[in-house]
């Protein structure tokens, strides 16, 4: 972060020279787009490594822009920039937001007076960090219905989640925040992009994430309702004879059978297996043969000259 365009180019330029086939590295002219661009980077949980800002900073200096930056990523490494020997600097930032080191500028020739300081900052980070969790956040109360739902429809729709309880996570309550949406508004599903959704029915969730919500054709030899274990069977029976088959589930695949933890009367299976074990792998078997699956759908189907197994 630096406010100087030439500044910010060179070390930009500097740092994609040395670290861009490890590290991403944005650049900012702003403590505003600096701590907006921070945000971001938090809802897509992406880890930042270190902050390198100017001090010296018009409308928000390089140490208040470090005191709110590390409110979200507080493991980051952090140095500072400047041209002047701002002992007062130095102090404030050592206090408020334990810098750990001061760079000089100019800082060429780099090979000598950045990467050596970078390296050990960024060393330092790799041995305490933790690979983060990529895919669907959901934040929401632990006793909510709708919460609980969302979880429910993610779990059996095969989707990766980490559910994040705003009660007790303070991840949760700092997503929330970030965010800006109310409390109101939980549960809150965040996805990998950084978008999110409040309050959202399950259709709009599975709209986002690509699931399949309409038809791609106007007429189909075999329409199977209902994803339970017998309309999956007639699904994949029907396709493998060779009928262009759509399958339609309001909720998830699995039916009731897909909740059950442990299920032991079902054939070929003689030490039994879970409803969710078994709904995917008779999801993976439609798709194999060309099954189309609309999930979730509650709308009504129009029969005139078709086969329809219920």
């Amino acid at each position: 972060m630096d406010d100087d365009p030439d500044v910010l180019r060179a070390v930009e330029r500097d740092l994609r020279r040395h670290y861009g086939d490890r590290y991403k590295v944005i650049s900012a002219d702003s403590g505003a787009s600096a701590l907006e661009a921070t945000k971001q980077l938090k809802l897509r949980n992406e880890p930042v490594a270190l902050f390198l800002v100017d001090q010296r900073m018009p409308r928000m200096s390089g140490v208040e822009f470090l005191e709110r930056a590390i409110e979200f990523y507080p493991d980051a490494k952090r140095a500072l920039l400047t041209a002047y020997a701002d002992t007062d600097a130095a102090i404030r930032a050592i206090n408020k937001v334990q810098i750990d080191h001061y760079l000089m500028k100019p800082w060429d020739p780099p090979e000598e007076r950045l990467y050596g300081i970078v390296d050990d900052l960024l060393d330092d980070w790799q041995a305490s960090y933790h690979p983060v969790f990529e895919g669907v956040r959901v934040i929401g109360h632990q006793w909510s219905p709708h919460s609980s739902e969302i979880r429910d429809f993610l779990g059996r729709n095969f989707v990766p989640h980490q559910w994040l309880n705003v009660e007790t996570d303070e991840n949760a309550k700092q997503l929330l925040n970030t965010t800006g949406a109310e409390a109101s508004s939980l549960p809150i599903v965040i996805f990998p992009d950084g978008s999110f959704l409040s309050n959202p029915p399950s259709a709009e969730v599975a709209h986002k994430l690509g699931l399949r919500t309409k038809a791609e054709f106007p007429f189909y030899d075999l329409v199977v309702v209902g994803a339970g274990p017998a309309g999956l069977a007639a699904a994949v029976y029907g396709a493998a004879d060779g009928l262009h088959t759509l399958l339609i589930e309001r909720e998830a695949p699995g039916g009731q059978a897909g909740r059950s933890s442990r299920i032991e009367n079902y054939l070929g299976f003689p030490m039994g297996l879970s409803g969710n074990d078994l709904a995917r792998r008779a999801v993976s078997q439609a798709r194999r043969f060309g099954v189309e699956i609309l999930r979730p759908k509650r709308s009504a189907v129009c029969v005139s000259k078709v086969r329809v197994a219920c």
